[in-house]
C-alpha cells in the first residue's frame, strides 16, 4: 500500500507540475510575448502533444508487455521490449514530424491570415515542434519502461525539473525580447537533457538501451496491442489539442489564447486523477496473469470510489475558484472572456475523468480494442460536433464539443462490472501476455 500511495503521489506530482508552474509564468509570458505571439506558442506546444499518437500508442503496448514479463523475471525479455519499442518511436515519430514539417506552410498561412507579421515567427515555432515530436517520442520509451516497473520517483523527478527548466528558459528568453521560435529552442534544449537523465535511470537493465533493435517476433507482440492502442491515441490528441488548433484557424490566435487559459484551469480535473491512478495500469497487468479478476474487485471498486471523488471535488473547485483565480492570475480583462467557459469545461473533463478506472483495468487486461473502439467513437463524435459549434457559438463552442466525448468513454464498466460479478471463477488471463522467446 506504501508502495502505491507513493506511485499515487509522484503520479500527481508528476502533472501537477507544469500547470502549476504555467500559471505563475503565463502572465510574464502573456505581458512580453503579446496575445497573439502567446497564442502561437500555445499552438507550437499544441502540435508537440501530436507526439502522444506514438508514446501513449505503442507506448501502452510497452507497459503492458513489460510489465507482464515482471512476473516471470525475464530481463532479458524486457531489454528486447525496449529496444524495439525504441526502434518503432524513431520511425513512427519521425514520419509524424515529416508530415508536420510538410504541412506547416499551410497551417502557418491560415493561422496568421489575420496578422500576416506573425508568420516567420509561427513557421519556425511549428517546425521546432515537430523536432519536438520525434525527441519526445524518444523520451517516452523510457518513461514507459520505468512505469511498467512501477518506479514513478525517478521519471517524475526528472519530468518535473526538466519541465521547470524549460519554463524557466521560455520566462527568461520572453523577458529578454526573444520571439516564440527561442522559447521553443530553449524547451528542445530541456527535453534532450531530460532523455539523457531518464536514460541513465533504467541502468537497473544494464547497458546497451539506447540501442534500437528490430526483431520481428517482438514487433508483431507489440503491434497486436499497439495498433488498437495507437488508434486511442488518435482519438486522444483530437481531444486534447484539435480545438486549439481549430480555433486558431477559424477564429485567429487571439481566440486561441482565450480559450487556452480556460482549458490551463479547466484540464487538470482529468490530468490529476489520471496520473494519480496510472499505478494501477502496471500493478494490475502483472497481478491479472496468474490472478483471477473477482481477486481485485475490491481494490478496483475502491479505486473507482476514489476516482468518482476526485472527479466531482476538482470540478466543484474550478467552477467556484476559477474566476477569481482568473481575476488575479491574468486580469479583469481576461474574466469576461475566459470565465464563461469554466462550467462547460469543468463539465466536460469530468465526465471524462470518471473513466479512468475502467480505462486502466480494461489495457491491465489487455481489452485494447474496446478501449480503442470507445475512444476513437468519443473522438469522432467530439469532433463531428466542434465544427458546427465553433462556427455557431465561437470560442464557446468549442467547449460544448467537449461534453460529448467522456459519457461514450463511461461505457467501459459496462463490460468490466460483468466480469467482475461473473458467476464463474474461471481465471481471465490478459490478453497479448508474453509469450515464450520474447
Amino acid at each position: 500500500m506504501r508502495v502505491h500511495l507513493s506511485n499515487a503521489a509522484y503520479g500527481l506530482l508528476d502533472y501537477a507540475a507544469y500547470p502549476a508552474i504555467m500559471l505563475v509564468a503565463t502572465p510574464t509570458l502573456l505581458h512580453h510575448l503579446g496575445l497573439a505571439s502567446y497564442g502561437i506558442w500555445l499552438m507550437a506546444n499544441a502540435a508537440v502533444g501530436a507526439r502522444s499518437i506514438v508514446s501513449s500508442g505503442f507506448g501502452d503496448a510497452v507497459i503492458q508487455r513489460v510489465a507482464t514479463l515482471r512476473a516471470t523475471g525475464d530481463v532479458d525479455a524486457i531489454r528486447k521490449v525496449i529496444a524495439n519499442m525504441l526502434a518503432i518511436n524513431l520511425v513512427l515519430g519521425g514520419a509524424l514530424a515529416i508530415v508536420l514539417w510538410t504541412l506547416i506552410p499551410f497551417l502557418t498561412g491560415r493561422i496568421t491570415h489575420f496578422d500576416p507579421a506573425l508568420r516567420q515567427s509561427c513557421l519556425w515555432s511549428l517546425r521546432i515542434g515537430a523536432v519536438l515530436i520525434l525527441l519526445k517520442s524518444i523520451e517516452s520509451v523510457f518513461l514507459c519502461a520505468q512505469r511498467a516497473h512501477e518506479r514513478y520517483a525517478p521519471i517524475v523527478r526528472i519530468s518535473v525539473a526538466t519541465r521547470v527548466l524549460a519554463i524557466l528558459l521560455c520566462v527568461a528568453f520572453a523577458v529578454r525580447g526573444y520571439g516564440v521560435p527561442a522559447l521553443m529552442g530553449a524547451t528542445s534544449a530541456s527535453v534532450i537533457a531530460g532523455i539523457v537523465a531518464q536514460r541513465a535511470a533504467l541502468r537497473h537493465l544494464g547497458s546497451g538501451l539506447f540501442l534500437p533493435e528490430f526483431d520481428r517476433a517482438i514487433y508483431r507482440d507489440l503491434a497486436s496491442f499497439g495498433a488498437f492502442s495507437w488508434l486511442q491515441a488518435v482519438s486522444g490528441v483530437l481531444f486534447s489539442q484539435a480545438d486549439r488548433l481549430l480555433l486558431g484557424v477559424t477564429l485567429g490566435a487571439s481566440a486561441v489564447s482565450y480559450y487556452g487559459i480556460a482549458v490551463q484551469i479547466a484540464q487538470p480535473i482529468h490530468g490529476l486523477t489520471a496520473a494519480g491512478l496510472h499505478f494501477l495500469f502496471p500493478h494490475l497487468a502483472m497481478r491479472f496473469v496468474s490472478t483471477d479478476i473477482t481477486h481485485a474487485r475490491r481494490p478496483v471498486l475502491l479505486a473507482l470510489s476514489v476516482n468518482i471523488a476526485m472527479a466531482a471535488t476538482l470540478a466543484a473547485l474550478v467552477i467556484l475558484l476559477g474566476p477569481p483565480l482568473l481575476k488575479h492570475w491574468i486580469g479583469a480583462a481576461f474574466v469576461s472572456q475566459s470565465s464563461a467557459l469554466l462550467p462547460l469545461l469543468a463539465a466536460g473533463f469530468a465526465l471524462l475523468a470518471l473513466n479512468v478506472t475502467g480505462h486502466y483495468t480494461l489495457l491491465a487486461l489487455g481489452r485494447v480494442r474496446l478501449v480503442t473502439a470507445l475512444n476513437v467513437i468519443g473522438g469522432i463524435a467530439m469532433l463531428l460536433a466542434m465544427t458546427p459549434l465553433v462556427r455557431t457559438f465561437g470560442v464557446r463552442g468549442a467547449a460544448l464539443a467537449r461534453l460529448c466525448y467522456g459519457p461514450i468513454t463511461c461505457l467501459f464498466y459496462i463490460p468490466l462490472l460483468r466480469l467482475f460479478f461473473r458467476r464463474a471463477a474461471a481465471t481471465v488471463r490478459p490478453e497479448y501476455v508474453a509469450t515464450e522467446g520474447t
